[in-house]
């Protein structure tokens, strides 16, 4: 009796990883690919030789700043970029950004696939809640996704740290703010370029912005 019991024990357990097995198969639950992504440059501004432009006038500032890297525009409707002399194709940018002063009414973010002088892929937020992506083709700025800067509720207005994220990979652009997709699209304009930082003004000067945390990743 007990071996019998023994056996229709075993004969359970075996129809059952069977049934798991087979219910696995036929699933229909999306599988998640998670890609490895390599950092290959990361900068916290602490060393004021680490490569970036350094510009200081009257007009504007681009420059290491207390363990920071300052973008101060003083002019209006203009955009100022910097860059830390790299080529890349397909790549990850991530970085903290934060305003220390002047308008809301602001633009600031990453650049990618830059090609000198006047020609990347921008990722904008504002520090009155907005975004955009587009880009910057023979000095002509032009937004792809929205046609214009849009605003969102996962873009922190004011004073404070929103954490960018910059997806160039083949034609797919894509922009996450503080751990959130907020737009995407696709340009195929750009094949590789240097990568970098902007910040801008509207009719407003004085847009006063603070990077740290910067980072590229391959993936």
């Amino acid at each position: 009796m007990k071996n019998n019991s023994k056996l229709l024990l075993v004969a359970i357990v075996l129809l059952s990883a069977l049934l798991a097995c087979s219910t696995a198969e036929i699933s229909d639950e999306p599988q998640t690919i998670t890609v490895e992504e390599r950092v290959v440059f990361q900068d916290d501004f602490s060393d004021p030789s680490s490569g970036w432009d350094r510009v200081n006038n009257e007009e504007g500032i681009t420059d290491y700043v207390n363990g920071g890297y300052r973008f101060l525009v003083n002019v209006p409707q203009v955009d100022y970029w910097a860059n830390p002399g790299f080529n890349y194709r397909n790549v990850v940018i991530e970085v903290d950004a934060t305003k220390v002063g002047g308008p809301d009414d602001n633009d600031f973010g990453i650049i990618c696939r830059y090609q000198p002088t006047a020609n990347f892929y921008f990722f904008l937020v504002s520090s009155d809640g907005f975004y955009a992506i587009g880009k910057m083709e023979e000095g002509e700025t032009i937004y792809i996704e929205p046609d214009q800067m849009y605003p969102s509720d996962v873009v922190f207005q004011g004073e404070v740290i929103n954490h960018l994220r910059a997806e160039c990979i083949g034609s797919r652009l894509a922009l996450i703010v503080n751990g959130e997709l907020v737009v995407e699209t696709e340009d195929s304009t750009f094949q590789e370029g240097d990568v970098g930082l902007i910040a801008g003004t509207f009719d407003e000067p004085g847009t006063d912005i603070r990077f740290d945390n910067f980072v590229i990743k391959e993936p």
